[in-house]
């Protein structure tokens, strides 16, 4: 074969070669194109965040917290906490002025009982209410006592003196009304009936539609309103 012979085919070789790589080149970058286009993005990142967001949120008002959980649940039941259905606990104070608080000797009457201090502002609101359901069902038998827990006479004088009790006032200066009441939550309130039965219990502060729901346990036959 002559010089000029093969470089003619050389040069036609890598024509067809050339040729050939256009050809696949054409017929792959179509498919390549589609194929790019159809990748996935990420998700957005603000969809994920604001799902956990409202998850937590969900979660934490479905779940009470300390705060608003009843007190009374803390040891048992209403019924357990405030004795209700049982004899009231023994009950022997001084008294505010002289003389003593007997529930003993008040055998045979509906008495409320509420234990109580001066600095706790639910007291100084719930004595005006419980002075007025004093004087309405006074002649129904009715009597109301507070008990205050661990002070001093003068300081209670001056607080019944302030707010115009007109229900004798205890001094539990050593805590053991208190602890015999289970009164650790203050004020408390406990409804005993004439046979000296507890009726009802509340916790403080209460209005005078608990009030009057409590006497009305203690005070069969009688209209009682708040």
């Amino acid at each position: 074969m002559g010089p000029r012979l093969s470089i003619v085919l050389g040069l036609l070789s890598g024509v067809l070669v050339a040729s050939i790589g256009a050809v696949a080149l054409f017929v792959l970058l179509p498919a390549a194109g589609p194929a790019a286009s159809q990748s996935p993005s990420p998700p957005p990142t603000v969809a994920v965040t604001a799902t956990a967001t409202s998850s937590a949120t969900a979660s934490a008002t479905a779940s009470p917290s300390p705060a608003t959980t009843p007190a009374a649940s803390d040891s048992g039941s209403p019924a357990t906490v405030f004795h209700i259905g049982e004899p009231a606990p023994s009950l022997s104070v001084p008294r505010v002025g002289g003389g003593r608080i007997d529930l003993a000797a008040l055998h045979g009457k509906p008495v409320w009982v509420n234990f109580m201090q001066t600095t706790c502002p639910p007291c100084v609101d719930e004595f005006p209410l419980m002075n007025g359901f004093a004087a309405r069902h006074d002649d129904d038998g009715l009597v109301v006592v507070a008990v205050d827990i661990r002070e001093g006479e003068a300081v209670v004088a001056g607080f019944a003196d302030s707010l115009s009790a007109v229900f004798p006032i205890g001094l539990d200066g050593d805590g053991a009304a208190q602890r015999a009441w289970g009164a650790y939550a203050l004020p408390v309130h406990f409804w005993i009936d004439a046979e000296g039965i507890v009726r009802h219990g509340a916790l403080g502060g209460v209005g005078s539609d608990i009030m009057a729901e409590g006497l009305r346990t203690i005070l069969p036959g009688v209209e009682v309103t708040p």
